[in-house]
């Protein structure tokens, strides 16, 4: 099993040990994503542009493995201490997401998440 690493434009890059994506063979896997702001590497402070830039990450890394956010057949969200802002979630996913069949999905609160933020997104593709 061959497993190339891929790394995408505008994706954030973090000191841990792992891979933003990995691809094998047609799959891709996306590890997830903060929105965070560019310039201090903290995430952004409203929910809206922390959603929107963990779109914006998945995308850059599914656009650097040769596919577009139509390849994404699952997502994971994770949002930041109880499902109160779920409906806001769906609002701003959706217009990422509107064409064709939409990807299969599992949203859980937790307790909390890196650096403070307030959801994560996690992807797989098919190429």
């Amino acid at each position: 099993m061959e497993k190339t690493p891929i790394f995408g434009a505008g994706a954030a890059v973090s000191g841990a040990p792992y891979t933003p994506a990995v691809r094998v063979g047609d799959l891709l896997f996306i590890s997830g994503q903060l929105g965070l702001d560019p310039e201090t590497k903290q995430p952004h402070a409203e929910f809206a542009a922390q959603v929107e830039g963990a779109i914006a990450g998945i995308k850059a890394l599914v656009e650097a493995a040769g596919g577009t956010l139509a390849n994404v057949v699952k997502t994971t969200i994770f949002l930041s201490g109880d499902m109160s802002r779920f409906a806001e979630l769906n609002g701003l996913y959706a217009a990422h997401f509107a064409d064709g069949v939409k990807p299969a999905r599992s949203t859980f609160a937790v307790a909390a998440l890196p650096l403070g933020a307030l959801v994560e997104i996690e992807a797989i593709a098919v190429l």
